[in-house]
């Protein structure tokens, strides 16, 4: 723009004195060795309570800093501690409560402390000396973020995105040589199109298709900066609806077994004066309009506590009555503990109550929980079916296993009552396990190890076959994440195995559709009819107890030694 200046500035900064710059420049960086023979040895137990702690780090003092958690995770709970070891009261001090957040600044003279949305900073050396009171401590005031904007050129971004995805599986995947794909051309082929992308959406779908040429399972990509539209909550009752006679009628409610009390939704709540085949004519007063579906009246009311009218007829007069209900805001856990306890009764009943039925829905914590939960109250069936259709994944289910594998090894006779066997918690009879294709990754691992076991048959159709597992990458920069399989599954004769084809089942029962209808369920009929001959075959018969010993003389018998 033919614009041209000239500019001129002077230092107003603090100048440091010749000697003292050159004294610094002189001095040596003092060296630190860390002698790691008997390492372990010179640990000590800091004199702190019990609890769950997180982020340990230690400041330019040595003290050490750390989030302490008393309900294992964020909110009411957390707080950020500090422990001196030279201090004389050798106690923990409290740096900011409500919050556990922080990073350490790289000198270690500041502490961060992220609480959103504002961000205030403490100094780290608050707890010296022994004898200031954490209470004085003086925080900075919150870090205003209003002003943080950044301009960015889209185009730039996703090449980065796409070529950050390229590199972290080049980087990060389980087989070096990437399945025998050429990933360099793999890069080239994919980055010709990038700028024909007009989209987040379309670069999300070619970073899909580039990573889908390794053919494998677990490689995911989600996220990334996109729009998303508004939506609508909508409350709910723990029922299912029928139109019927012009209005909307209750067909089911639906809640778990008795002891499931998170299983209970507003209508099956004590003194809940509603009952299946009510008609539900109103919410908060305003008429039901059977042109639309009966959750319109709902948007907007997420756990909130409502008027709902309901009678016996479906119409509104003077015998209806009004009830008061909280919304909640997914029925998906009454319809799944509601789902078990059918299977269980369906599968009691068909039996005479001598075969048990345990869900399995994932191989993670809830998994597990689950497992638990339901293994307990089965122990005195005389066989046991495993149900791990859709079975979600998680983590590897050795633990798992090891409970539907414990052999008895021991009884212990008592006087009075029935004689308990050793250990108490193992269930001994026949057991099978339901499997299918929506069964995957930790859902295919579960089947493959009942079956080293040797624990039963598999019924059902062969599982996803997703077994490279995640251990963790880097994120994108706009905060999308592609997850890269990093371990993969082989058998003991040192082949591959499961991935990309599934875990058999030893007896195959196709889930047809047709057969599923009015809540039919032929693979599990197959297993219930497996499990009946099994107890015939081969039931579990528990040793008798054996005559009281004889010891009115010296020592004991030989069958008793």
């Amino acid at each position: 723009m033919d614009f041209s200046a000239t500019f001129s500035g002077t230092r107003t900064s603090k100048t440091v004195p010749e000697e003292e710059e050159k004294d610094e420049k002189e001095k040596a960086p003092e060296k630190v060795e860390i002698d790691l023979e008997g390492f372990e040895a010179r640990a000590i137990m800091l004199p702190v309570g019990r609890g769950q702690f997180y982020a340990l780090a230690v400041n330019d003092k040595g003290h050490l800093i750390y989030t302490r958690s008393s309900r294992g995770g964020g909110g009411e709970g957390t707080s950020i501690k500090v422990f001196d070891v030279e201090d004389e009261d050798r106690k923990e001090k409290t740096v900011i409560s409500g919050t556990g957040a922080f990073v350490m600044s790289p000198d270690g003279k500041n502490v961060p402390v992220i609480d959103s949305p504002s961000m205030v900073a403490a100094r780290s050396k608050v707890s010296i000396p022994s004898s200031v009171s954490i209470s004085r401590v003086q925080l900075r005031p919150p870090l205003s973020l209003s002003g943080m904007r950044v301009v960015l050129q889209p185009r730039v971004e996703w090449k980065q995105v796409f070529h950050d995805t390229w590199r972290i599986y080049r980087d990060f995947f389980y087989d070096p040589h990437m399945h025998g794909v050429d990933w360099a051309a793999v890069r080239e082929h994919y980055g010709k199109m990038l700028d024909d992308c007009v989209s987040r959406e379309d670069v999300s779908f070619l970073i899909r298709e580039m990573i889908s040429e390794l053919n494998v399972g677990h490689a995911y990509y989600w996220g990334g900066s996109t729009d998303r539209g508004p939506s609508v909550t909508t409350g709910m009752l723990g029922c299912d609806f029928e139109l019927d006679s012009g209005a909307y009628r209750i067909a089911k409610i639906y809640a778990g077994a008795p002891w499931d009390a998170d299983a209970r939704g507003p209508l099956s709540q004590p003194g809940v004066d509603v009952k299946e085949g009510d008609y539900l004519l109103a919410v908060n007063g305003v008429a039901l309009d059977t042109r639309q579906d009966p959750w319109a009246m709902f948007q907007g009311l997420t756990s909130k506590v409502v008027t709902i009218t309901v009678s016996d007829k479906p119409e509104r007069d003077d015998e209806a009555r009004d009830v008061l209900v909280k919304l909640l805001s997914s029925e998906r856990n009454l319809r799944f503990r509601d789902w078990i306890d059918e299977n269980r009764a369906y599968v009691a009943e068909k039996t005479g109550g001598k075969v048990g039925y345990i869900y399995v829905p994932d191989t993670g914590t809830n998994g597990q929980s689950e497992l638990f939960r339901q293994f307990y109250g089965q122990l005195d069936k005389q066989a046991l079916i495993i149900d791990e259709r859709w079975n979600g994944g998680g983590q590897l289910p050795n633990r798992f296993i090891e409970l539907l594998n414990r052999p008895a090894t021991n009884y212990f006779a008592r006087r009075d009552g029935k004689d308990a066997p050793t250990p108490s918690t193992s269930h001994q009879g026949p057991k099978c396990m339901l499997i299918n294709g929506l069964a995957g990754s930790g859902g295919d691992m579960f089947p493959a190890l009942f079956r080293i076991a040797g624990l039963g048959k598999l019924i059902g159709t062969r599982t996803w076959g997703g077994l490279v597992g995640l251990s963790g990458n880097p994120r994108l920069i706009d905060g999308a994440y592609v997850s890269v399989p990093t371990f993969a599954y082989y058998e003991l004769d040192g082949t591959w195995g499961i991935e990309g084809h599934g875990v058999d089942p030893d007896i195959e029962v196709i889930d047809d559709p047709a057969l599923m209808v009015n809540g039919q369920d032929p693979q599990l009929d197959a297993a219930i009819a497996h499990m009946l001959a099994e107890i015939k075959r081969n039931p579990y018969v528990p040793p008798k107890r054996p005559p009281y010993p004889d010891r009115s003389g010296m020592g004991i018998t030989e069958e008793d030694k």
